[in-house]
C-alpha cells in the first residue's frame, strides 16, 4: 500500500540567514531574552541547553540524501501504528521503531515520506520530527516539566508586551491583541493583562494554575506539539486560541508577527526573504497544530485513503 500524495510542505531552512528579526525588530522596550540571536533561523529562538539537544536531535535524521524507497505504508503494531518504507520499518534517530498513537497521525507522517521526490529533505518533514522528539525525548523531560515550560511563556508572551510609541503601533496592538487576550480571559476565567514595562505584566498565580491544569488534560505527545507551537508563535495565548479553533493558522501567525509586519509596511520588505519567512512560520505552526489534534483525538482513517501498491 502507498499513501496518496498530499500534506506537502515548503522547505524549512532559513535561506536568508536572518531569522525572525530581519526587519530590525522587536523594539528595545522588550526584554533582552525575547530579541533572539541576530543572524539565525527560526529554530534558534529555542536557544539554550534544551535548544542544542533538540536541534541536535533534528539533525540526527541526517542531511539530504537520495530517496531509497518506492512505497510507503502503515501497519498496526503492538504499541500503535508503524511506518514502513518498502519492507523496512522506519526508526527514530535514537534507533527506536517509529510508532505513533493514532492511525491518522501515521497516515500524515507516511504522506510526508511519500511526498519526498528524488531527494529526501528531513527539514521539510515537521510531523516526522515531532514524532521523533516524542519517541526519543532527547531532553528527558516528563509531563510536568513540559507543562511548566509552556506556562512559563506567559512571562514573555508576545501579546502581553506592548509599546507606548509609536502611537500607530500601540493602537495596532490594542486593536488586534486585546480581543484575543479578552477571549482567553473569558474562556479560562483568568486574568492575563498586558504591560509596556520591560519587566512585563504581573501574571496572577491562579492564571498559571488554571492553564497548567488545562494543559494537564493533554497527552505527553500532544504537549510536545503544544510546546513546539508556543515556541513558533512566542505566545501561549495565541497557541490556545489556535488549538481551540478560535484562530486560524494564518491569523495566529499574523498576530505573532504584528510588530514585524508593522515595520515591513513602514520601511519595506527584503525581497523574497520576508515572504519566505512568513510561509516558513505558517508551515511549522500548521504542522504543530495538526500534530496536537491528531494526538488528542481518537481518529480512525478510512482505508480508502490508502491504495494498494501495484
Amino acid at each position: 500500500m502507498v499513501v496518496s500524495q498530499s500534506f506537502r510542505s515548503p522547505p524549512t531552512s532559513c535561506l536568508s540567514g536572518s531569522g525572525r528579526n530581519c526587519a530590525g525588530w522587536p523594539p528595545p522596550s522588550r526584554p533582552p531574552d525575547r530579541q533572539g540571536p541576530p543572524a539565525a533561523c527560526l529554530t534558534c529562538h529555542l536557544r539554550g541547553p534544551r535548544w542544542h539537544a533538540e536541534v541536535g536531535h533534528l539533525r540526527a535524521a541526517g542531511p539530504e540524501r537520495k530517496r531509497f524507497y518506492q512505497n510507503v505504508s502503515i501497519a498496526q503494531g503492538e504499541g500503535g501504528f508503524e511506518i514502513n518504507l518498502d519492507h523496512r520499518k522506519l526508526r527514530t534517530p535514537g534507533a527506536k521503531i517509529f510508532t505513533v498513537p493514532s492511525e491518522a497521525l501515521a497516515v500524515a507522517v507516511a504522506t510526508e515520506w511519500d511526498s519526498q521526490q528524488d531527494t529526501i529533505r528531513p527539514y521539510t518533514m515537521h510531523l516526522t520530527t515531532l514524532c521523533n522528539t516524542a519517541l526519543d525525548n532527547p531532553t528527558q523531560r516528563d509531563k510536568d516539566q513540559l507543562i511548566r515550560a509552556a506556562v512559563k511563556f506567559l512571562d514573555t508572551d508576545t501579546i502581553c508586551y506592548r509599546v507606548e510609541e509609536p502611537e500607530a503601533l500601540a493602537e495596532l496592538q490594542r486593536r488586534e491583541w486585546d480581543p484575543v487576550a479578552e477571549w482567553a480571559e473569558r474562556r479560562y476565567s483568568v486574568e492575563i493583562g498586558s504591560s509596556t514595562s520591560i519587566l512585563g505584566p504581573s501574571i496572577p498565580a491562579r492564571t498559571r494554575e488554571v492553564l497548567a491544569s488545562h494543559l494537564a488534560s493533554y497527552s505527553m505527545w500532544a504537549l510536545q506539539g503544544i510546546e513546539f507551537v508556543v515556541t513558533q508563535l512566542k505566545s501561549i495565548v495565541l497557541t490556545l486560541g489556535l488549538l481551540d479553533r478560535h484562530l486560524t493558522v494564518e491569523q495566529a501567525v499574523l498576530l505573532s508577527r504584528l510588530e514585524e509586519e508593522y515595520q515591513i509596511q513602514k520601511w519595506g520588505s527584503i525581497e523574497w526573504a520576508h515572504d519566505y519567512e512568513r510561509q516558513e512560520l505558517r508551515a511549522r505552526t500548521a504542522a504543530g497544530t495538526l500534530f496536537v489534534h491528531l494526538c488528542s483525538e481518537s481518529t480512525t482513517v478510512k482505508h480508502k485513503l490508502l491504495q494498494a501498491s501495484g
